[in-house]
């Protein structure tokens, strides 16, 4: 009961000026992002806001990680933008609620301990990726809309906007050597919107973009035919969106852990994500995850706590409820400019550092990782490659590694000692190490430090078996261990092989 009730570490010591002040920072950050991520899929623009009130809410007091922020991400929304523009609204919110189901069976089953065989070169890859993609986006606030064409700004706009910009980058790199009592990201953004305000400069607002004005976000069943055929249509962007909300969430905790020295629970966070999809499909959200720009944002302000993610959540429901007039007016080039910083923070530039010390192989998983997250904005498709290519790497690396020591005992008896493990990627370098026509009449293959991994290995075997059975030699295997010779025996119906029990490793009796 203790644990259930038990929301909040109260052992932990929480800043509460510290948290507040981060949370309000976070969400003045979160609002154009998620309004521009819900006109970019074709959303009515406060689908983006109620889901981050939901999602950032949800998992802020049930997540699995205290400091990490979740809302209307961009990774999770474009998988939904075709199934917008074949079948409409409420296909895409009955998908973000399936999604949801998804995430909670993955976190019941504790299936999300599987972000460990992420690589760290691969998160090198994905972070890096991620920060130029995070930059990438602001310079499409350099944009304007001239006679329905999308050209870029010139004149005195382009200077106001640079400058603004330039403004609010500086406050956030000076401001902490005077003081670190307030977020310096928070004081730029209040500091350029007073400028913009009381002197009237003519520059891009958040209400250029959408309005945020509106209510609490309603309860809607999303009205799809219960039937088989509509589970078959939104079912894969469900379980692309799940698998894309959890590869982020997992990556963005583990970096959190690393940065805060810490740890989370990733099973905790699947089903705090789940939870909050499910409400965003019955709500009228446009579904989430966690935000690692604004997860390095609210660290960077100094959250530790989960606080913060609640104040960001209230503080967004409130803009939408009572402070749309005000937020309207908040300059786009002082959020560009936090964001821009966000980016830089993000990208991990000790990577370039140790580009001449570490395995060519795992500059080539850094720079194939981020190119697929930056060109594609698919991260579940820049990991997923990025893990298979480092397991493809790691099996050809250990089949190099199986080797044979060979020599004859006083019998007569030629003995192979393996060296490495014997799986499918190295079946053909172990089969090479025999001579079935020149070896004596009986060898034995020592697997004392081997192992048989799989059906490859043991096909392997077989071939070899049978190699010597032809010329009338026989085969013993030696040293094999428990698991070794229940593999064996359990493809007894495809082998026949000798096996020498020996198991404290002193005398070789035959078993056969």
């Amino acid at each position: 009961m203790k644990k259930v009730l038990n929301l909040f570490d109260f052992k932990q010591q929480v800043n509460y000026k510290t948290e507040v002040l981060a949370g309000l920072t976070v969400a003045m950050t979160m609002i154009p992002e998620s309004l521009s991520f819900a006109i970019l899929a074709g959303f009515p623009p406060l689908m983006g806001l109620y889901a981050s009130f939901i999602a950032g809410l949800v998992t802020a007091i049930f997540g699995g990680r205290p400091g990490m922020i979740s809302g209307g991400a961009g990774a999770t929304v474009i998988v939904l933008i075709a199934l917008m523009k074949s079948d409409g609204l409420e296909y895409v919110l009955a998908a973000v609620a399936l999604a949801g189901v998804f995430q909670i069976i993955i976190g019941v089953f504790k299936l999300g301990k599987f972000i460990r065989l992420v690589p760290h070169p691969v998160m090198f890859g994905f972070v890096n990726g991620l920060a130029i993609v995070i930059f990438m986006s602001q310079l499409d606030q350099f944009k304007t809309v001239v006679n329905g064409d999308i050209e870029w700004l010139s004149g005195t706009a382009l200077y106001i906007m640079g400058g603004l910009v330039a403004l609010t980058i500086a406050i956030v790199v000076l401001l902490p050597k005077v003081t670190k009592a307030v977020p310096s990201s928070l004081v730029a953004i209040i500091v350029v919107f007073l400028l913009v305000y009381f002197f009237g400069i003519d520059t891009k607002t958040v209400k250029d973009i959408a309005s945020v004005s509106g209510g609490f976000p309603p309860f809607h069943i999303p009205q799809i035919p219960l039937t088989w055929e509509t589970i078959e249509l939104i079912a894969p962007y469900s379980m692309i969106m799940a698998a894309v909300g959890l590869t982020e969430g997992l990556l963005t905790l583990n970096l959190v852990d690393e940065i805060t020295e810490t740890k989370g629970n990733g099973n905790r966070e699947c089903i705090a994500q789940g939870g909050s999809n499910i409400l965003n499909g019955f709500f009228f959200g446009m579904g989430g995850c966690p935000m690692i720009a604004q997860t390095l944002v609210n660290l960077s302000a100094g959250s530790r706590a989960r606080l913060s993610g609640i104040i960001a959540a209230f503080t967004i429901l409130a803009i939408i409820l009572f402070g749309a007039p005000i937020i309207e007016k908040l300059p786009m080039a002082a959020l560009v400019g936090v964001m821009i910083m966000v980016a830089i923070g993000t990208f991990e530039w000790v990577s370039l550092k140790i580009f001449n010390k570490v395995p060519k192989k795992d500059i080539f998983l850094v720079v194939i990782v981020a190119l697929i997250t930056v060109f594609l904005h698919n991260l579940a498709l820049a990991v997923l490659v990025g893990v298979i290519l480092s397991a493809l790497f790691f099996a050809w690396e250990s089949a190099k590694r199986i080797r044979a020591r060979k020599f004859i005992d006083e019998n007569g008896v030629k003995h192979y000692e393996i060296y490495g493990p014997l799986f499918f990627a190295s079946t053909t370098n172990f089969a090479e190490k025999f001579d079935a026509l020149n070896d004596p009449e009986e060898i034995i293959i020592d697997f004392k430090d081997s192992r048989v991994s799989d059906m490859s290995a043991i096909e392997a075997l077989n071939a070899v078996t049978q190699k010597y059975s032809k010329v009338g030699k026989k085969v013993h295997l030696r040293h094999l261990s428990d698991d070794c010779i229940r593999l064996l025996k359990n493809a007894d119906a495809i082998i026949e092989v000798n096996i020498l029990e020996d198991p404290d490793y002193k005398v070789a009796a035959d078993e056969s």
